[in-house]
């Protein structure tokens, strides 16, 4: 499959006259997959009413098809076609975080978007990006669009057009070029079907920003599990993942440094991840930040980056600094782990 490829350049008066824009909506409308910038990472759009085009992103990322999809809308009417309720709940976060990095689940209409999309449950999730690209690739459109990170499956999620080009051309109809996105890590999934909302995954929105909104959230304690059918995208399988083995290491600069000459007196080569203020302390085969300790946003904009960066290297394994889960720290940790297996090494 021949893989368009479209840049747009993102002026305050982006709008869907915008030709690039004009030729990618027209391929969704046709039922094909376009890739797009969010302000989270690159998302994998397709017709979220049409289980051709749905079934279609399924193959191109090789993802298992009981995972649910996010549906992206462009104003809160369309919002009112594709569920039963909005909960007040609801209403609040949506009136402080969107356009933002906020997916809400709701009960779905029956038949407003393909079973696919939800996986066969009777909620649907959804939100409205703050990327001018993606609102203009929406409103051009007229459709809701299903549109999970645009990797292939387990793969860590795309931040970058290079990114998307290499994993998924010549599977995908086209790639809609913004540039670099901005919050980088994927949005906050709250289930709003409870009394008490319900944070499925961190994200770009925090929990502490959730609770100011609503008062009293909880934790969906299946984000540690992943043998049950999940509500929110991102929640079932590995995610994230380089090629090589990723170990999370709870403990001092010396502890790790330790480990990873353990393994390099064996001949292995190892990387290490870690931050501006201690990667250049360690001694590894390969050695990248991904940002400030003392200014997580800029972890979780280069986290994926990074991640990415050590496949280039061919290397036998790798070793994770933590870090905190206050604020955008817990989406970070959330994905480091998805992204480890769960794999993680504490000093004694």
């Amino acid at each position: 499959m021949e893989t368009k490829k479209w840049v747009v350049d993102m002026v305050d008066n982006l709008s869907t006259s915008c030709p690039q824009i004009k030729e990618a909506a027209q391929l969704l409308r046709e039922n094909e997959v376009v890739a797009f910038p969010t302000e989270t990472v690159y998302g994998l759009g397709g017709n979220a009413t049409s289980t051709e085009a749905v079934d279609k992103i399924f193959k191109a990322k090789g993802r298992p098809s009981d995972n649910p999809l996010i549906v992206h809308i462009a104003d809160e009417e369309q919002l009112k076609d594709l569920v039963t309720d909005i909960t007040e709940t609801a209403k609040k976060l949506i009136d402080l975080y969107w356009p933002g990095p906020l997916t809400l689940i709701l009960p779905a209409k029956v038949g407003a978007v393909s079973e696919s999309v939800t996986a066969g449950l009777s909620t649907v999730a959804v939100r409205m990006p703050d990327h001018p690209v993606a609102l203009a690739l929406l409103k051009e459109t007229g459709l809701p669009l299903a549109a999970p990170s645009a990797n292939l499956s387990g793969k860590p999620s795309p931040t970058s057009a290079n990114h998307v080009w290499n994993d998924l051309c010549g599977r995908i109809a086209g790639l809609v070029d913004g540039g670099v996105t901005g919050v980088g890590v994927e949005s906050t999934v709250v289930d709003c079907t409870e009394e008490i909302p319900i944070v499925l995954r961190p994200g770009g929105i925090t929990k502490e920003q959730i609770v100011q909104a609503v008062g009293k959230v909880g934790m969906d304690p299946a984000l540690q599990k992943q043998d049950e059918t999940p509500k929110s995208p991102g929640m079932k399988y590995t995610h994230y993942a380089p090629n090589a083995p990723l170990f999370i290491v709870k403990g001092s600069t010396s502890f790790l440094q330790t480990l990873v000459d353990v393994e390099m007196k064996e001949g292995k080569r190892v990387g290490i991840l870690a931050t501006d203020e201690t990667v250049n302390n360690y001694r590894a085969n390969v050695k990248l930040s991904c940002g400030s300790r003392t200014n997580l946003s800029t972890v979780a904009n280069r986290l994926y980056e990074a991640l990415r960066g050590f496949d280039e290297a061919e290397l036998d394994l790798i070793y994770s600094e933590s870090f905190s889960t206050v604020g955008i720290g817990e989406a970070i940790m959330n994905r480091l782990e998805k992204a480890a297996g769960h794999q993680i090494i504490v000093e004694k």
